[in-house]
């Protein structure tokens, strides 16, 4: 029995820096004890080293973070890591000001970015600001359209309309006229037909009921077994039937 008592405590011995590395065994200095399950922590601006708690080297304009990976330290807002050992001054040019992240800078409205500096804005006439400081940072009124440096008026044809996209076409033909040599004709309704929502095309739709042919809309002649589809421009034959010489036969 001796034996395995003195077996016992040899074997408490040696799991004891084991359970104080993990925060386990007497609270020792610089530590507070855990609110719950049981054990230690080092306080803020130390970390666990054994049984211990050794201080964090925290250079100057960083905070200690509380985490038990990594330097234990981060730098503070407009200060920035160097070389993981000290944190320095993020170097924010003229007309400009620290981002919310505090890690970058940012130009002031009026001034946009070239390279490391802040250089004004020339705005154009007929032209404004736009928040976008790292492109030109400004954009033309509606009308005018951007070219080079300038703002220059964009052509609308009589009976078209500005878009006001900011990509592709910059102008479109009211209802009832189609573009045509950057111009906008009416267009020619044949009988039986209606004007076409879609911007493309000859600018009109057949009724129901007929079909278009040679710029024109006449009647669909509807064979025996069919029926108009969805479009109702062109038929079908109907279920159980096969298209055949342009009718419709009995399917086998």
């Amino acid at each position: 029995m001796a034996e395995v008592a003195s077996f016992a405590g040899v074997i408490a011995l040696l799991a004891y820096p084991v359970l104080a590395q993990d925060g386990m065994g007497p609270v020792p200095e610089n530590a507070e004890a855990r609110s719950y399950g049981g054990g230690w922590d080092c306080v803020l601006g130390f970390r666990a080293n054994g049984a211990e708690c050794i201080a964090i080297d925290i250079p100057e304009n960083a905070y200690a973070t509380g985490r038990s990976y990594g330097s234990g330290w981060s730098c503070r807002r407009g200060y920035e890591e160097v070389g993981g050992t000290s944190c320095k001054a993020i170097p924010v040019p003229l007309n400009a000001f620290l981002q919310s992240s505090g890690h970058d800078w940012q130009c002031e409205r009026g001034y946009r970015q070239d390279r490391d500096a802040c250089v004004p804005i020339t705005l154009p006439d007929n032209a404004y600001l736009t928040d976008d400081p790292s492109d030109s940072g400004w954009a033309c009124e509606r009308g005018f359209t951007a070219t080079s440096a300038a703002c220059v008026p964009i052509a609308v044809p009589e009976n078209g309309y500005l878009t006001n996209a900011d990509y592709g076409a910059e102008w479109a033909c009211e209802r009832g006229f189609f573009e045509i040599n950057d111009r906008c004709d009416p267009v020619v309704l044949p009988a039986n037909a209606f004007l076409d929502p879609d911007s493309y095309g000859a600018g009109w739709r057949c009724e129901r009921g007929y079909e278009p042919e040679n710029n024109a809309c006449v009647a669909i002649d509807l064979p025996e077994n069919a029926h108009l589809d969805r479009s109702g421009n062109r038929w079908r034959c109907d279920r159980g039937f096969q298209l055949s010489n342009r009718e419709c036969a009995l399917g086998r």
